[in-house]
């Protein structure tokens, strides 16, 4: 199998890596040596956006990290002003042509009431069928546009990538991408950082011989989401692959669970909509 032992979720006939590299926030340079060293640590899944400008340093790393591409899974997003029919698949063609191959995800980065739904998930799906990506899926839609979207979708949706970690449950979302035979990607899986200080999750982590990152990811990854953090330190990028050698009992499976405190730390949502609410 191109993506070795690591675990993966099939979503309509799609495999996905669980575990994948993050790079918001990465300046070209890191961004390439990074996406070179991550391949090389054995990630197999590289999550970038056009708006992140790194669209042709993530490319790069790709080819210096010398893994063949079709061991790859790539993850791409069209930006919020580009929606119109046209903009989208110009951006689309743009965003292939800066990785320097077709990506195998193209996401809509975040829901925007203009223009319609129709148009835009019209025009993604035609990006699609043109050959521009190979499947198509979603980033910060809340249930209620998820629906929407796929409704509308001639293809499935097959991801919507959200904030997620233990401070912020997505029980709803999760329940939604279960009904659309779709997936759910955490981004910000760490909560930034915050989760190095927790005493629960250092408790947890200790039992295992494991750092809070690492407990923080297994939890993660055994809920079957799909988690992207990032980093531009090589060793942090090691530590958080090295997830696959332990497993989380039910009980401290629940103590993370019980964290969530509905902590929201990214909210761009456009104010036309609002997040699922917490069943807290």
């Amino acid at each position: 199998m191109a993506y070795g032992d690591q675990p993966t979720l099939s979503v309509d006939g799609v495999e996905i890596p669980l575990l994948g590299f993050g790079t918001w926030q990465l300046e070209p340079s890191d961004a390439r040596r990074m996406v070179a060293e991550a391949l090389r640590i054995g990630y197999r899944h590289i999550d970038t956006a056009w708006i992140y400008k790194n669209e042709k340093a993530v490319g790069e790393g790709i080819r210096d990290s010398g893994v063949p591409r079709e061991d790859i899974f790539l993850t791409t997003k069209i930006w919020v002003e580009h929606f119109t029919h046209d903009a989208l698949l110009k951006q689309a063609e743009e965003s292939a042509e800066s990785l320097g191959t077709t990506p195998d995800l193209l996401l809509l980065h975040w829901p925007k009431p203009t223009p319609t739904f129709e148009e835009t998930l019209g025009a993604l799906n035609q990006a699609k069928d043109r050959g521009l990506t190979r499947n198509i899926g979603l980033s910060n839609f809340p249930s209620k546009e998820f629906r929407q979207a796929q409704a509308l979708s001639k293809a499935r949706l097959i991801t919507n990538q959200v904030e997620h970690h233990p401070y912020l449950g997505v029980d709803a979302l999760v329940a939604t991408a279960a009904e659309l035979g779709a997936s759910i990607t955490a981004w910000s899986p760490l909560a930034q950082g915050k989760i190095a200080d927790d005493a629960t999750i250092s408790e947890i982590a200790q039992a295992h011989g494991k750092t809070n990152g690492q407990a923080t990811l297994r939890w993660l990854i055994q809920n079957r989401i799909i988690a992207i953090p990032r980093t531009t330190k090589e060793s942090r990028a090691r530590e958080n692959f090295d997830i696959f050698d332990f497993e989380l009992s039910g009980e401290e499976m629940q103590r993370m669970d019980a964290l969530d405190r509905g902590e929201r730390l990214g909210d761009w949502l456009d104010p036309a909509y609002e997040w699922d609410k917490s069943a807290a």
